[in-house]
């Protein structure tokens, strides 16, 4: 978003939630008080979340990749504003308390990574055959012209990330963007071209640069996100409105390559989509089922360390997606079952 100046079910006894409390934890207060109050084992959408440390988590866009029976998320330091700070990194075995593990990807002296500029979206995946961690980034100054893509990569999935440089994907602009591979390892770049739509790029084998454009898109949408699903490829993404929320909306196809069907509202019974725009999909296999997690920003342009994570269950499958409105959950990583619990 941010820069469109171009524009489980089922009840759960008070038992149960006695047990889920858990002082000093992590990762989602009952309300925006002292950071060593205590917390409950619950992720509420848009509350303010602490660290194990007890320090506020700074990793807005988000993005999460699982290595071994560990998540990293890794996410924009807003702390002083818009211009790019770090990409920081935090990990967790069970998806509600994070540890601030390093600054992945800091700022420089000059460069794209430098003073007053705009590093946005990372995202990254793992290249196994060359036993690397990838990190895409938006590169642009502080007036959104350049547009390009920035890539790092690492040995370790936490960093730190070495700057590789920045490049405009097949000599076209892009701003919001995402990464994604499919289950044989290929790798792809979804971006917003202002100028055309949403392309979807191949990446190459290493996963440094792109090969060619595999499908386009012609519709304006930013914040994209995707997932597949029984053998259906899902696209969510926001509208261009600035700052302001607006009624995210998602697509499908058989293959990356398409068709992609028409665009459909995520949450239709909310115009601004809960007041979130989305960032990452993420999937969560367990030994009974598999489940999706909406991982969204509120953005707060006036006080932009201050915007909150609205991380809620998604309901996918058989074509369609669907969000429903924000209450407290849980998550059983094991069993792959989300809980949520009734207000």
């Amino acid at each position: 978003m941010k820069k469109s100046f171009y524009s489980y079910s089922g009840a759960v006894c008070a038992g149960l939630i006695l047990l889920l409390w858990a002082p000093g934890s992590l990762l989602a207060q009952t309300a925006d008080n002292a950071k060593d109050s205590s917390m409950v084992n619950v992720v509420n959408p848009g509350e303010t979340w602490h660290d194990t440390q007890g320090n506020v988590i700074q990793a807005h866009a988000p993005g999460i990749i699982k290595v071994k029976n560990t998540w990293y998320w890794f996410g924009e330091d807003k702390t002083d504003g818009s211009p790019f700070q770090n990409v920081r990194c935090y990990s967790s075995n069970d998806l509600i308390n994070w540890e601030f593990r390093t600054d992945a990807l800091t700022r420089q002296d000059s460069g794209d990574l430098g003073p007053n500029r705009i590093i946005e979206r990372p995202k990254v995946l793992y290249n196994r055959s060359t036993k690397t961690y990838v990190m895409y980034v938006h590169v642009d100054d502080h007036s959104y012209r350049e547009a390009k893509v920035g890539v790092a990569t690492s040995k370790s999935p936490d960093g730190p990330y070495s700057y590789i440089g920045s490049f405009s994907p097949l000599g076209h602009q892009s701003r919001d963007m995402t990464i994604w591979q499919d289950d044989d390892g290929t790798g792809y770049l979804i971006f917003e071209d202002r100028q055309r739509g949403v392309c979807i790029a191949l990446l190459s084998p290493d996963y440094l640069t792109v090969v060619k454009e595999v499908a386009l898109i012609p519709h304006s949408y930013e914040a994209p996100a995707v997932v597949k699903v029984a053998g259906v490829y899902y696209l969510l993404g926001s509208h261009l409105s600035g700052w302001s929320t607006n009624p995210n909306q998602y697509t499908t196809a058989p293959s990356m390559a398409g068709p992609w069907s028409d665009y459909k509202d995520v949450a239709p019974g909310s115009p601004n989509t809960y007041d979130s725009q989305t960032a990452f999909i993420l999937q969560v296999g367990g030994k009974k089922t598999t489940s999706y997690i909406y991982m969204g920003d509120r953005w707060r342009p006036n006080n932009l360390s201050d915007s909150r994570y609205m991380w809620m269950p998604l309901q996918v499958g058989d074509g369609v997606m669907s969000l429903p409105a924000p209450t407290p959950w849980t998550i059983d990583v094991k069993s792959g079952t989300i809980t949520t619990i009734p207000q």
